[in-house]
């Protein structure tokens, strides 16, 4: 890659130009980062440690918060500290680094979103299947095959870039590295790279949530068999669910399937899944989740009982 491009460092415009808006977002952006990393961290150890929260839905909640975690870290700590910048700059390689991590964790959330729909699919519409299906076994094969299929999807995203000449201008118009805007300083043409990314990321989004909306379709017409409590009961346990698939894939399909690309727009919309996002998932697990609650409190007061 440095043999065949002049340029070796690239420079953000960043989100917003006015100084004084950067140190609003510094305020602002640096607590909302920090609030993920300890409401994640917390459902992490919190499942983790409690004995009531080792059925395959709290497993895969737990991976679930661990990916929001290095998912916002691939780009957040860097955004932060560049809003106190006056030059905001990364190496090439830092940015394909920055790229390879932010879709492999992206795509990682995606399928274990997919994952977490299917262990409630058979939880309501197999219920007195559900142990033997949902096995110790089976969970850990679904959580590999999430990372792996991630994975992979990062590895193609890496390939079409690496392969693009850049010789300058050197100026990306966005607050971190991504394929589009990356395209916009390649010396060539990338018009058939941008069709292999949208239908890499794109469809790969859109897929994922037609399986999301068709496994929530199949359940609700299971639940009109169910009694009155039982569909309560259901519903509550996927109505947190619903709400942070309704948040990833909003912007995600906003983005990636559309003709047309303003840049402003896209900065504000990506602050949407890569700061805010990741921070509200763990709130809304646990304020709708009474057994969350529940561990959280008792893993709260053994500490305090150790520490006295």
């Amino acid at each position: 890659m440095v043999n065949t491009n002049n340029v070796t460092e690239l420079i953000f415009t960043g989100l917003f130009q006015d100084p004084e808006v950067q140190r609003v977002c510094f305020v602002v952006f640096l607590p909302m980062y920090l609030a993920t990393l300890v409401g994640n961290g917390l459902i992490v150890l919190t499942v983790n440690v409690s004995k009531s929260l080792h059925s395959p839905m709290y497993f895969f909640l737990s991976y679930l918060s661990l990916v929001e975690i290095t998912y916002s870290s691939t780009i957040v700590p860097k955004f932060i500290t560049d809003l106190l910048a006056k030059i905001k700059t990364i190496s090439l390689e830092g940015c394909v680094a920055q790229i390879f991590f932010f879709h492999f964790f992206g795509v990682t959330e995606i399928l274990l979103l997919v994952v977490m729909a299917y262990d409630r699919y058979v939880a309501i519409c197999k219920p007195l299947h559900y142990m033997n299906i949902m096995s110790h076994q089976l969970c850990h094969v679904l959580v590999t095959g999430s990372w792996l299929g991630g994975f992979f999807h990062s590895i193609i995203q890496i390939l079409i870039t690496i392969r693009l000449p850049f010789c300058g201008p050197n100026v990306i118009d966005h607050y971190f590295c991504d394929l589009q805007p990356l395209f916009k300083l390649a010396c060539t043409d990338t018009s058939m790279e941008g069709v292999i990314v949208l239908a890499n990321s794109g469809l790969i989004a859109l897929c994922s949530f037609l399986i999301l909306v068709s496994s929530y379709v199949v359940i609700l017409f299971n639940l009109r068999n169910h009694s009155a409590e039982g569909r309560y009961k259901a519903l509550s346990t996927c109505a947190s669910h619903i709400t942070v698939v309704l948040l990833f894939f909003g912007p995600a399909i906003f983005l990636y399937m559309r003709a047309s690309s303003t840049f402003t727009e896209d900065k504000l919309v990506a602050v949407f899944y890569t700061v805010v996002t990741p921070m509200l998932n763990p709130i809304i697990y646990t304020l709708r989740n009474a057994e969350v609650k529940i561990a959280m409190r008792r893993l709260g007061g053994k500490k305090n009982s150790g520490m006295e």
